[in-house]
């Protein structure tokens, strides 16, 4: 029988999802100690000890014969916290729906590593995703390279930590903004070299992987015998790549084929971002980009994928400008000059924006969620571009550069492009995972932000089975008195066959397996008591896009590293989380993340 000390937590009679998505969900009396899973009891074995004997300090949760579900924390695969974990610590969106990993860096370009020049121009290009803080007045002053960022992640601000662990991927448009800044050229050999030693050096310093982000500038410069150069050096470190590919429009399935390319060429393991099939061009697509991965899978090629269980995208506004005009020195001087409008215009009517290869805009689509500057908020956040067109009186492109210019480039948008098809088709692949891509300092964000994890086990796990599905476009949720209960009966359909089993893998066992973390995403003895206890048929997000940043229903406890950070549904405020980073096992070992 297990004994008990002081400090210990016990989890009684909890039902165990384990994350492996093959054992069935059973029974048990989980104690927690130090940080970590200590033991793993049959409830009967525990009962003597949990019959008065109980000395101080212990913690028990009566988990109701079953009723309370305990299971790994949640690991968001694509998340957009690189700042938010430092200036707003308290990190409700992610901690609230039982996220207690996140990967970070994403979409290749982000604040290391960097010098001070290439800090400037980041930190404003990408404020929309991330925010633009001024204080403290040396935030920004802190770190330059990828292992300084990472201390100042594990000391928080403060010095009080960060709410969840943070793995980091190193940003490829950093790489060529510290060699040859924005230029659209192909890098020289000695160049190359330098981008590689800079990737190296990150790599050594903790980073798990790269990221590109190849329809956003820089990034968007480098060619494939570019990328594979620096895929090779990954493949040393046993590390991955994770790239937003080159075209989300009409040319999506081309843009995939090259990074499978890439991935056969240089033998990188490959983690395909936000793998979403959006827009009237594909339209019916899903299966043949789940053919093309499959089809590399079998060759033995090293393929995973994240998706987020909505249907617009979201980001920024100046990301939709054409990338001549986005990489100029001065964009807001492009936007001024009428010769350069009319290029710009042409190529939003006529051609398409760079990223979506031949589809062009349709503005009733493209809705603004957030705005830098607060005196825009009332007349265009929550609304489509055309429609504030029409209250300006003016048409829908002189709308959108008028505010590009007004909001400094720093806009947010929702862009209502998704197909449910295909987003079912893909979230049910055996190599997916979940990834949020939340952008959190928006004015008014996408609700993925704070409710992908519970919308795959309420939504797409649970309630589409039942043949109910909720409105999240209308609904509203109130905090005090719970979500909306606005349901409505459609065809009964079974996205997870395995159960909450096997969608509990795909955000917890299976993203812990890409990023190779070694003890965490697995209920199992030893490994770190990253933890999420949640009512099986309760569990729901209750984000929505008329009411986006309200915490999920249905769970009762987080913890991280062994803290609570939810407890009894109400957020501690407890910062235990810390950098997870590739580090080597012994002298000249294999890499590990730890």
């Amino acid at each position: 029988m297990a004994t008990l000390q002081s400090g210990d937590i016990v989890f009684h009679n909890t039902t165990v999802f384990d994350g492996t998505g093959s054992t069935p969900r059973y029974v048990a009396s989980i104690i927690v100690r130090q940080g970590s899973i200590y033991k793993i009891s049959q409830p009967a074995a525990l009962s003597s000890a949990l019959e008065g004997k109980i000395q101080a300090g212990i913690r028990v949760i009566d988990c109701d014969n079953g009723r309370w579900c305990l299971c790994p924390g949640f690991i968001d695969m694509h998340a957009h916290s690189d700042l938010s974990l430092l200036h707003t610590p308290d990190h409700l969106a992610k901690i609230t729906q039982g996220v207690t990993t996140e990967v970070i860096g994403q979409d290749g370009i982000s604040y290391a590593p960097t010098d001070d020049a290439a800090m400037a121009r980041i930190r404003k290009q990408i404020a929309g995703w991330n925010g633009n803080p001024k204080e403290p007045a040396d935030f920004f002053d802190r770190w330059r390279t990828v292992g300084e960022y990472l201390e100042v992640l594990d000391k928080g601000l403060d010095g009080n930590g960060i709410a969840t662990n943070a793995a980091f991927l190193v940003p490829q448009g950093n790489l060529r903004i510290l060699t040859i800044g924005y230029e659209d050229r192909a890098v020289t050999p000695e160049e190359l070299e330098r981008m590689k030693e800079v990737l190296a050096v990150s790599l050594e310093e903790g980073a798990v992987g790269m990221s590109s982000g190849l329809t956003y500038v820089p990034g968007n410069h480098a060619s494939f015998d570019e990328l594979a150069t620096l895929c090779e050096v990954l493949v040393k470190y046993g590390a991955y790549y994770c790239p937003h590919h080159r075209s989300y429009g009409k040319g999506a399935i081309e843009a995939y084929a090259e990074m499978i390319q890439l991935a056969r060429q240089t033998g990188v393991r490959l983690h395909l971002t936000h793998a979403t099939l959006n827009a009237p061009h594909n339209v019916g697509r899903a299966d043949e980009l789940l053919k093309m991965i499959d089809e590399g899978i079998e060759e033995g090629l090293d393929i995973s994928m994240d998706t987020y269980p909505y249907l617009p995208g979201s980001t920024t506004l100046g990301s939709l400008l054409p990338t001549w005009a986005s990489s100029a020195s001065d964009t807001l001087g492009v936007l001024n000059d009428p010769t350069q409008l009319e290029k710009i215009k042409h190529h939003y009517l006529a051609v398409g924006p760079d990223g979506r290869h031949g589809s062009t805009l349709d503005w009733d689509l493209i809705e603004i969620g957030g705005v830098m500057n607060n005196d825009l908020a009332d007349a265009c956040v929550g609304k489509r571009i055309s429609q504030i067109a029409s209250e300006r009186n003016e048409d829908s492109f002189s709308t959108f550069i008028w505010l590009l210019k007004a909001d400094d480039l720093s806009s947010t948008i929702l862009a209502h492009v998704g197909i449910e098809d295909n987003v079912r088709k893909i979230m049910r692949h055996p190599r997916h995972t979940g990834g949020s891509d939340g952008i959190l300092t928006s004015t008014k964000p996408h609700p993925r932000g704070w409710g992908t994890f519970p919308r795959y086990l309420g939504h797409y796990g649970r309630d589409l089975a039942e043949g109910k599905s909720r409105n999240i476009y209308a609904a509203k949720a109130n905090i005090e008195d719970g979500p909306a209960e606005e349901f409505e009966a459609v065809e009964p359909e079974t996205i997870f066959p395995g159960g909450l089993e096997e969608a509990v893998n795909h955000l917890t066992g299976r993203p812990a397996g890409v990023v190779r973390m070694r003890d965490r995403g697995l209920v199992k003895e030893g490994y770190r008591a990253d933890l999420v206890l949640f009512d099986a048929e309760g569990i729901r997000d209750r984000a929505t896009f008329v009411e986006p940043k309200q915490p999920a229903a249905g769970i009762r406890a987080v913890l991280v590293n062994g803290v609570f950070a939810v407890d009894e549904g109400k957020p501690t405020g407890a910062r235990a989380g810390r950098t997870v980073r590739m580090k080597r096992k012994g002298d000249g070992g294999t890499w590990t993340v730890d």
